[in-house]
């Protein structure tokens, strides 16, 4: 269904005839993001420049009622920005300027469409680092990343997004323009609202700007891998990692489902016969990093491995991260449908919820590779299906339900980084309880009171 034609003028007089696409060959691109199985086509998007126009959009948008889904480059894996019936997809992509690098205080401000990577080779020639990298780093937008509170590779280390934003510029339903935050590194007046929009799903308002902190590069970086032939040896090894007082910038793992997969993808040289694979980075100072790497070598071989292999210069360092950076691409070939999920379990309990994982895709007669943040117990249950295959389909809901709810029994969480969107919208009131949830109903009820900042998603 297509939005009256008085409502399509007053969009092309706000961002420009050319920036507003109506017609279904144009909308599909528009109508999913990175999450299988779902789709659904916009009425229309635009493609707003400045924060006026986002302002305008907005206003408009509640004066009509008309409910509205931003969207950044729909790498999302939860349905966040999947349209709504009869929405409107406020598409931020043009939106990508980097606006400023502050050396002095170490900060760098970009509009809400500057990919992450963007933001990370902006402020490389300076010796600073932007650590927080998403597996879709090449193509996610940073406001996406803000609004999903998105992880990484190297948060066990250095956190999530939400460490790293000190302020925010945010348009609010009715269209007017919040700044949030500011470059003081202790800043304690009023209620922190910025870390309320951090993670919100564009429920709440429409980022358009970001301030975020800066690190000095690392001097130095070690980076290995180690095999072992039980799940169960890497998972003790990760404990007695985090127990020797050592905090890897990276600390990763993949089954060998998944080994198999990146093996055949990559060619990266990957021993085929290990039930698991560790990757695992040390950064900081270069006296550091070598003790760090030796004592995390001395730990894998204590607890049976099969081998070590250590990374002689920075190409073989980057081709044996590539094990994991590739993993969902490679297991991505395998089916015709991929379906990634993202549960954290505390890491006392990393072990436990692999093999139930792996007992229940037995179960359901599925084929999944586990691969993940084993050092922040943030794991990704990959199904490798096809969604035309209904009887399938229905099995794998059913293992997916048991993988959350196992979860939440051991005192973990049903997304570490994904989100909830649509994809777990119907766990989350197990997983938080009544109170939290109206809480949050509150919450939007007072900042978007008639309900059109990306309806349906989360909660009713």
């Amino acid at each position: 269904m297509s939005l009256p034609e008085p409502i399509l003028e007053q969009l092309r007089a706000i961002v420009g005839p050319t920036e507003v696409l109506t017609a279904r060959e144009d909308l599909i691109a528009y109508s999913y993001d990175g999450t299988a199985t779902l789709q659904q086509l916009p009425a229309a998007v635009v493609f707003p420049t400045r924060t006026d126009q986002v302002s305008a959009l907005l206003k408009l948008a509640q004066e009509a009622s008309i409910p509205l889904v931003t969207r950044g480059s729909g790498t999302g894996l939860s349905g966040g920005s999947l349209p709504t019936p009869n929405s409107l997809v406020l598409c931020l992509a043009k939106m990508d300027r980097i606006l400023e690098l502050d050396r002095q205080n170490l900060t760098i401000r970009a509009e809400a469409g500057a990919t992450t990577q963007a933001v990370s080779d902006a402020v490389t020639p300076a010796g600073l680092f932007y650590p927080p990298d998403p597996g879709s780093m090449k193509i996610s937008t940073i406001g996406g990343n803000v609004a999903e509170n998105s992880g990484g590779l190297r948060g066990l280390k250095y956190g999530v997004t939400r460490n790293y934003v000190m302020g925010l510029e945010v348009v609010l339903p009715g269209g007017e323009v919040m700044g949030l935050g500011n470059k003081c590194v202790k800043d304690v007046a009023g209620f922190s609202l910025k870390d309320l929009f951090v993670g919100s799903e564009g429920m709440l308002g429409v980022i358009t700007q970001v301030l975020l902190r800066l690190l000095p590069k690392p001097a130095a970086k070690k980076t290995m891998v180690a095999t072992f032939p039980q799940m169960d040896q890497a998972a003790e090894t990760v404990s007695a990692i985090i127990a020797a007082q050592i905090i890897p910038c990276t600390l990763e793992f993949l089954d060998r489902t998944t080994i198999q997969c990146v093996e055949d993808y990559a060619h990266i040289g990957l021993p085929l016969d290990c039930e698991a694979l560790l990757l695992m980075e040390t950064d900081g100072h270069p006296a550091v990093v070598a003790e760090e790497a030796a004592r995390m070598e001395q730990i894998c071989r204590a607890h049976q491995c099969q081998e070590v292999r250590v990374a002689k210069n920075e190409e073989e360092a980057v081709q044996l991260a590539a094990a994991r950076r590739t993993a969902f691409s490679a297991l991505a070939r395998v089916g015709p449908t991929t379906i990634l999920e993202d549960v954290t379990v505390p890491r006392s309990e990393l072990a436990r919820i692999i093999r139930f994982i792996q007992a229940t895709a037995k179960k359901y007669n599925l084929r999944v590779g586990v691969f993940g943040h084993m050092g922040d117990g943030n794991l990704h249950p990959t199904v490798l299906t096809n969604e035309r295959n209904h009887e399938e389909m229905e099995r794998v809901e059913k293992a997916f339900r048991e993988i959350f709810e196992e979860t939440i029994r051991l005192g973990g969480t049903i997304t570490g980084e994904h989100g909830v969107g649509l994809a777990k919208k119907s766990i989350l009131p197990q997983a938080l309880g009544h109170e939290p949830i109206r809480v949050m109903r509150e919450l939007k009820k007072v900042l978007d009171p008639k309900g059109i900042l990306n309806p349906g998603k989360m909660f009713d």
